[in-house]
């Protein structure tokens, strides 16, 4: 009768359980417990179980996806998220002729300087919205321009744009592809004009939805979900100016393999790397 009610609350002293003391595999969470939530915090608490996993694993640790979603739901550990509230940053041009699709929602390259995606996002400051403006180097996953502005004039792509041809010179033999959506300050006469004058081929989303333009919006979302949302709160133009260097540091120490990895090119400021 008393070892029925200590079976029912979880004890068990069968002879069997006594002679192998506590289970191996508790034993082993335990200690997986512990490199687990070491990551998770190490990486600013924005991994989520991939990317836990594949750091867990380059640390030579033999262990299952599935076993670090249990332990991460154990320990109450989730990664960062990306939210719905969104401001509008894309206004598509539907009156001026576009460039061709030449991607194809195929972001994928073998070299670097073969495909560039640009675009843009926000972020919420005290003294109104900064808009970013982004150029990716598909291969590497290497942001390769950025550029911050209160406005959204036509100059803050084209600022970004020139520094992603200063940091990342290609040769001509070398085709270039430029892909971005169907917003006005990628279609305008001077950022059009100035693709031909870099021998820069250039490429509009066809459909005209986010997916046309998925792996930018995947960078971004990086971008804001471990370094905007997670820190703060954002002053204005100048915080951010010089905060977004920050990601680069943090990302690109031990990424995971083949992931958006944000690292800004290193000329914005000196003494930045």
């Amino acid at each position: 009768m008393i070892h029925q009610k200590r079976r029912a609350n979880g004890e068990d002293f069968s002879f069997l359980a006594l002679s192998r003391g506590r289970p191996a595999r508790a034993r082993r969470d335990e200690g997986l417990c512990e490199h687990v939530q070491r990551v998770w915090r190490e990486n600013r608490e924005v991994y989520g179980v991939r990317k836990v996993w594949k750091q867990v694993r380059r640390e030579g640790q033999a262990v299952a996806r599935c076993t670090v979603a249990r332990l991460m739901r154990r320990l109450g550990l989730t990664g960062g998220g990306r939210g719905r509230k969104f401001t509008v940053t894309t206004m598509p041009e539907t009156a001026t002729a576009r460039p061709p699709d030449l991607v194809t929602r195929q972001f994928t390259a073998v070299r670097p300087n073969q495909l560039w995606v640009a675009d843009l996002t926000y972020v919420a400051t005290w003294r109104g919205f900064v808009y970013v403006a982004f150029v990716i180097d598909v291969f590497s996953r290497r942001i390769v321009g950025w550029r911050t502005s209160t406005s959204l004039r036509s100059d803050l792509a084209l600022d970004a744009l020139e520094q992603a041809l200063y940091d990342r010179p290609f040769l001509p033999a070398e085709p270039l592809v430029h892909h971005s959506d169907r917003g006005v300050q990628y279609l305008s006469i001077r950022y059009t004009e100035r693709l031909a004058q870099a021998g820069i081929e250039p490429s509009v989303g066809s459909t005209g939805d986010s997916y046309d333009n998925a792996l930018a919006g995947t960078v971004i979302g990086l971008f804001k979900t471990e370094e905007i949302n997670r820190r703060g709160p954002w002053k204005g133009l100048e915080d951010v100016e010089f905060r977004d260097p920050r990601v680069g540091r943090v990302v690109q120490r031990q990424p995971p393999a083949r992931t958006a990895r944000l690292r800004p090119a290193g000329r914005v400021r000196e003494g930045l790397p």
